[in-house]
């Protein structure tokens, strides 16, 4: 059985920096696509970035293009998120996904980790 765990968010200022990490065991997810989601309260789970198995296909939700960064480690069982010029916008829980396939859409993920909360505010 397969668990994904989050680390890394907290409480930064508008235009400061997180990076999140997502930590895979359990089984082997060297050949699963990695993702981030992020839920705002009173909004749905919404699709942030996307890594393929490879590392070599990335994509972003329009909102964080050009300020956030999606990457696996050398051993592919964990994924980071690098996040610049934070804004308040970007306060949400984020959720580490994993699946047999490249994940674009929250029904692609076949696992999630318990999602870690970021905030962003002055």
């Amino acid at each position: 059985q397969g668990q994904l765990v989050e680390s890394g968010g907290g409480l930064v200022q508008p235009g400061g920096s997180l990076r999140l990490s997502c930590a895979a065991s359990g089984r082997t997810f060297s050949f699963f696509g990695m993702g981030w989601f992020r839920q705002a309260p009173g909004n749905e789970r919404e699709f942030v970035a996307t890594i393929s198995w490879s590392g070599g296909t990335t994509y972003y939700a329009d909102s964080v293009k050009g300020r956030f960064t999606i990457s696996r480690g050398s051993a592919k069982n964990t994924v980071y998120l690098q996040m610049n010029s934070l804004k308040p916008e970007d306060t949400a829980v984020y959720y580490c996904a994993a699946a047999g396939k490249t994940i674009y859409r929250d029904y692609d993920v076949d696992y999630w980790g318990q999602g870690t909360q970021v905030t962003v505010s002055s």
